[in-house]
């Protein structure tokens, strides 16, 4: 079993995921930069990885002062998790308030995402938000994914509970291994980093992308009482779309509300809001991933 000290050193690899190499300025109609991958067990790249990287590229070419606010992405093919990423960043746009890039991510000569991302300056204006859930529980009261994973003995439980640079603290009963509790589309989770973060809002943005593909499918499984270990359930994430509406830290616990607004043709819609502790609001994300079920497939 990996030690507890190595999980908290796992906030490191997630920074050493996001010093993505520029090959000393090289460019040919497109910015070029180069990345490590996450060693996972089932040797697929975890599609948060390749956001944040492709956020972290995309920012690279924008001036200071201009924050990420949104991204859209589609994942087009599965990432090998034993081979590095290559990312190509177009220049579409530097106005004087907004600039837009669109990044993407290659393995083996092809695509494995496409990403259009959107800077702005810092601006006043009209302002309100969603208020925070009344009635949550404190993420120090709730099990940890360790908690929960750490004696069982297999790869992706093992990788789950120790290697994951983000704590995971389900709300509701935690849909690893089963799909207790009411048959809800709605899903909740605390989570932050297991160590502190450098003072860097851009890789705070980014690093909130990579955390924001964890569980947002979850409220359509918990709808149908699925778990993630459902005997021949086949889950893949489609496309992403997220918005950070304010300045957040990941180091700090943040609340990860989900929901499911629909499932139809073997795709389920996750949408979730990010507060902070404090309750502000800081991000809004949205996905539809692929979920198939072999006694849903048909006559075979």
């Amino acid at each position: 079993m990996t030690s507890p000290a190595h999980r908290a050193g796992s906030t490191g690899a997630l920074l050493t995921l996001l010093d993505l190499d520029d090959l000393g300025g090289a460019r040919t109609d497109k910015d070029v930069f180069v990345g490590p991958s996450e060693r996972q067990p089932r040797h697929r790249v975890f599609g948060g990885q390749v956001l944040a990287q492709s956020l972290i590229a995309a920012s690279r070419t924008v001036a200071d002062g201009r924050p990420v606010h949104s991204i859209h992405a589609y994942f087009l093919r599965p990432g090998d998790a034993d081979k590095p990423i290559t990312f190509g960043v177009e220049r579409l746009r530097d106005g004087r308030s907004f600039s837009a890039r669109q990044v993407h991510a290659y393995q083996d000569g092809v695509p494995i995402l496409s990403m259009i991302a959107s800077f702005q300056i810092d601006a006043d204006g009209v302002e309100h938000q969603s208020a925070m859930p009344e009635g949550i529980p404190d993420p120090e009261t709730l099990p940890s994914t360790a908690d929960l994973l750490g004696e069982i003995d297999h790869p992706v439980a093992q990788y789950w509970a120790f290697d994951r640079p983000f704590d995971i603290r389900h709300v509701d009963p935690a849909m690893y291994v089963s799909a207790a509790g009411p048959h809800v589309a709605r899903n909740a989770v605390w989570m932050k980093t297991f160590d502190a973060m450098p003072d860097d809002d851009g890789l705070h943005r980014a690093a909130l992308a990579y955390a924001s593909d964890y569980t947002l499918l979850e409220p359509v499984l918990r709808r149908h009482g699925l778990s993630w270990i459902t005997p021949g359930m086949s889950v893949a994430s489609l496309d992403h779309a997220m918005w950070w509406h304010r300045p957040v830290r990941v180091d700090d616990w943040l609340l990860y509300v989900q929901e499911a607004p629909s499932a139809q043709g073997a795709r389920g819609l996750g949408a979730g809001k990010v507060f902070d502790r404090r309750g502000v609001h800081v991000a809004s994300v949205a996905q539809e991933g692929m979920i198939r079920l072999p006694y849903l497939d048909g006559p075979a």
